[in-house]
């Protein structure tokens, strides 16, 4: 399982197995750092200050990891650098991903060393049920593409991923006892 979502800006990739944690890989990345290597590449690119949500706003409707079918352009507006100006300008899909290149490179890295550090024993489990990516982070467009693309495992989106660990926490204690065993081993670790 990866969970995507930003604790801390941490990124979590931890391979589970009979309650016991095979491996984990933590990256200090997150969704704050998607949304500041945006504003980043606006002032860089076009001379223009965009505050955190017009950040958010684009991560939500143009970030991708991986190349679109069709690609999708939006008009953002913001302060321009040097007149201090009200400002519009129209970027595309393919810039953003190019913005957003450098955390989505240290999550699927993340992925990758997680992968590596699996006892031998779980890869064949993990190449025939794959991956499942939960929180906010597993949204991101073309993320499970861009996933298969560079480990060549199947990617799952877990269904509603931004509530699914929570939503898997209640189910497990409310299956406390059925589950007693696995829950304290994975303890023990």
């Amino acid at each position: 399982m990866t969970d995507l979502a930003q604790l801390e800006s941490e990124i979590l990739s931890q391979i589970a197995a009979a309650g016991d944690e095979a491996a984990l890989e933590a990256v200090r990345v997150g969704s704050f750092d998607i949304d500041s290597a945006i504003q980043a590449y606006v002032r860089r690119e076009y001379g223009m200050a965009i505050g955190e949500r017009t950040a958010e706003e684009i991560k939500c409707a143009l970030a991708s990891a991986y190349p679109l079918e069709e690609e999708l352009y939006a008009e953002i507006r913001g302060r321009d650098l040097v007149t201090g100006l009200p400002k519009t300008i129209v970027v595309s899909t393919e810039e953003i991903r190019e913005a957003v290149e450098e955390p989505v490179s240290a999550i699927v890295d993340a992925v990758k060393v997680t992968l590596d550090k699996t006892p031998p024993e779980l890869a064949a489990d993990i190449m025939e049920k794959g991956i499942v990516l939960t929180g906010g982070g597993a949204m991101l467009h073309g993320l499970d593409h861009r996933l298969h693309s560079e480990t060549g495992m199947p990617i799952v989106v877990a269904p509603n991923p931004l509530y699914s660990v929570v939503i898997g926490s209640g189910q497990c204690l409310e299956e406390f006892d059925a589950l007693k065993q696995v829950l304290m081993s994975s303890q023990r670790g």
